[in-house]
């Protein structure tokens, strides 16, 4: 586990730079890791998404694959790739501030 300093908090995450503690995250960190991954801006529907995959993730300890996102999020898997390009599930998850789904590479 390694520690890096966002927003002048530190932040534990993991290997491949997912927090390992989701309790630490909020909205502005969400936004900051946003921006560090070429996401300047996060509109609404973006928002949809995270809030989705954290709150899946939260109930249940697991983050939803890209194909239960596309169909319980309310944003189809095509608009998904739009909105975060180079896997969406992957991404959203790390805005979210929980781990890495499982099957993502």
């Amino acid at each position: 586990m390694t520690t890096v300093t966002l927003l002048d908090r530190a932040i534990e995450i993991d290997a491949e730079g997912f927090m390992t503690r989701p309790e630490q995250w909020d909205e502005a960190l969400g936004a900051e890791i946003a921006r560090l991954s070429g996401l300047p801006a996060l509109t609404p529907e973006h928002w949809q998404v995270v809030r989705f995959m954290r709150e899946r993730y939260l109930a249940t300890g697991t983050a939803p694959s890209i194909r239960t996102l596309g169909v319980a999020s309310g944003v189809d898997v095509k608009r998904l790739y739009q909105l975060f390009p180079k896997g969406p599930a992957k991404l959203a998850a790390r805005i979210g501030g929980i781990p890495k789904p499982k099957g993502c590479v």
